[in-house]
C-alpha cells in the first residue's frame, strides 16, 4: 500500500516515512500542495496523510478537491483540536482526524483501520450477492449454492448488465447493442434469445428465476422476487 505523506516539517515527514516502512508501507512525502498535486498526477496512491496548514495552501481545501475528482482515503494531521476544526475536517472529506502531537504508533493503527474499511467497500462493491448466486465483477465469477458456474463472457457479460440495472426494463435492442457494439460480434434476436435462455438455465432454479421476459419488449431482472 503506497501512503503519501503531505507535511511541511521535515523532521515530522521523515519519522513518519521511516514508520511507516517498518510498518510494510510504501510512503513517499512531499512538503506542499502543488508538489501533492503532481505527484498524484503522475502516481497511484492508496492514503493521504494530509498537514492541514501548508506553506502554499489549505490541507482542508485541498481534500475539499480531491474528493470531486478521485476517491482516496485522507487522514488530517493538524495541531487544531477545537470540535468545529475537527466538524470542517470530516465535511470536507477527512477519514480521519489526528492532532499534534500524536503517538505515532497509534497514527499507524488508524492508518490500518482506515485502509481496512476502504478495502471492505471495494470489495463489497465488486460482489453482488443475490438470491442463492454470489457474482464476482472482478475475478469474472459466479457461484450458485457455492459451486462455481461455467458461464461464457457473453453469457457473463449479459448477466453484468442485468444487474447493473434492477427492475428496469431492457429491451432486446439494449442488450444487442451491448453485445455487438462493444465487441463487434454479429448478435441477431434470435441469437440473443438463445444467450438469455442459457444464461437462465444455469442462474434460475425452482426459488429463484432471476430473469423476467417482458412480451413484445425485453427482459428485467428481478432478483430476489420469486
Amino acid at each position: 500500500m503506497r501512503v503519501l505523506v503531505i507535511e511541511d516539517d521535515v523532521a515530522l515527514a521523515e519519522g513518519l516515512k521511516l514508520n511507516l516502512e517498518l510498518a510494510g508501507y510504501q510512503p513517499d512525502v512531499v512538503y506542499g500542495v502543488k508538489e501533492a498535486e503532481r505527484f498524484l498526477d503522475e502516481c497511484q496512491v492508496d492514503l493521504l496523510l494530509l498537514d492541514v496548514n501548508l506553506p502554499d495552501g489549505n490541507g482542508v481545501v485541498f481534500a475539499r478537491e480531491l474528493r470531486g475528482r478521485m476517491d482516496i482515503p485522507i487522514i488530517f494531521l493538524t495541531a487544531r483540536d477545537l470540535d468545529e476544526d475537527m466538524i470542517v475536517g470530516f465535511q470536507a472529506g477527512a477519514d480521519d482526524y489526528i492532532t499534534k502531537p500524536f503517538n505515532v504508533q497509534v497514527l499507524i493503527q488508524r492508518v490500518n483501520a482506515v485502509l481496512r474499511r476502504y478495502q471492505a467497500v471495494q470489495e463489497e462493491a465488486a460482489r453482488l450477492s443475490v438470491g442463492n448466486l454470489v457474482i464476482d465483477f472482478e475475478s469474472y465469477t459466479v457461484m450458485k449454492n457455492g459451486d462455481v458456474l461455467s458461464l461464457t463472457p457473453t453469457e457473463f457479460k449479459l448477466l453484468v448488465k442485468f444487474c447493473q440495472n434492477p427492475g428496469i426494463v431492457l429491451t432486446r435492442q439494449v442488450l444487442l447493442d451491448e453485445l455487438w457494439d462493444k465487441e463487434e460480434n454479429y448478435v441477431d434476436e434470435h441469437t440473443l434469445t438463445i444467450f438469455v435462455s442459457r444464461l437462465r438455465s444455469k442462474i434460475s432454479d425452482e426459488t429463484y428465476s432471476y430473469i423476467k421476459t417482458v412480451y413484445g419488449t425485453g427482459y428485467r431482472w428481478i432478483g430476489e422476487e420469486i
